[in-house]
């Protein structure tokens, strides 16, 4: 939600479909495979509600399930779509904020594991250093609204104390996980005067401006009239509740059920 609220306000002329596969989040715990199969599900049902681009705003889903999907999927069951992630837009441009070469990557369990980020900004800053840090309670605060409570505190600066120690030149934190925005501003109260905090949506949203310019037969296929539909595989009274959250107003979505 936090990447689709800056998609809207960056691209307010196009029409979005958003699929909350809440029934079954976290992604980041589970498997490479779960991830895969969790995620190309949700893809193949956007693709069956008319969207020929779909955008993965998860680090986790972009971590496991993406090039898999890209590469092995696609060519067979939508030749014609095309499938985004967003990590990639983050690491093209990561590397820019930083005075001191060194970036700290804040993310699921799994987004660590995958080693997406080093690998990937190494392709574009190959002379950054990049210190990453999960922090596997940080969604289940945020899922539960306990994010901006008291209780927090103690895990937001377990966390940054971890990835603070591993040196002490780290001048640039990367939110690698959607959910991290709702505790900015407790995860910046730990960090080194000077030091720059930064969110995917703008970033992505920028990205997907570019990409939609760079590839006008794409852009046209996208339905341009300002709507939004929103669906979950959850309860929708309590994905309505947590969007609004998120989003900053009011939100309604319908259940659906996964194939």
């Amino acid at each position: 939600m936090t990447v689709l609220k800056e998609l809207v306000a960056r691209l307010p002329q196009y029409d979005y479909i958003y699929l909350g596969d809440n029934a079954r989040a976290p992604y980041g715990p589970r498997s490479f495979e779960t991830v895969y199969h969790y995620t190309l599900q949700c893809v193949q049902w956007l693709f069956e509600a008319g969207c020929p681009l779909v955008v993965l705003a998860c680090n986790t889903a972009s971590a496991k399930a993406l090039r898999t999907i890209q590469q092995k999927d696609l060519p067979l069951i939508a030749p014609d779509r095309r499938v985004l992630g967003v990590i990639r837009p983050t690491t093209e441009v990561v590397g820019n904020f930083s005075r001191s070469g060194k970036v700290g990557i804040l993310a699921t369990r799994g987004t660590v594991l995958s080693e997406s980020y080093p690998i990937e900004i190494a392709k574009f800053f190959p002379d950054l250093q990049v210190f990453q840090q999960a922090c596997p309670i940080w969604v289940p605060l945020v899922e539960n609204n306990e994010h901006d409570k008291p209780g927090a505190d103690y895990f937001v600066k377990e966390y940054m104390d971890g990835l603070l120690s591993q040196c002490t030149g780290i001048d640039t934190v990367l939110l690698a996980c959607t959910h991290y925005p709702l505790m900015k501003e407790k995860i910046a109260a730990c960090m080194p005067p000077g030091s720059r905090l930064i969110a995917q949506g703008e970033i992505v949203a920028d990205s997907l401006a570019d990409y939609l310019h760079r590839t006008p037969a794409m852009e046209q296929r996208c339905s341009k009239g300002g709507d939004l539909r929103l669906y979950t595989t959850d309860s929708a009274e309590d994905f309505n509740n947590h969007a609004a959250i998120f989003y900053g107003k009011t939100l309604s979505s319908t259940h659906i059920v996964l194939p």
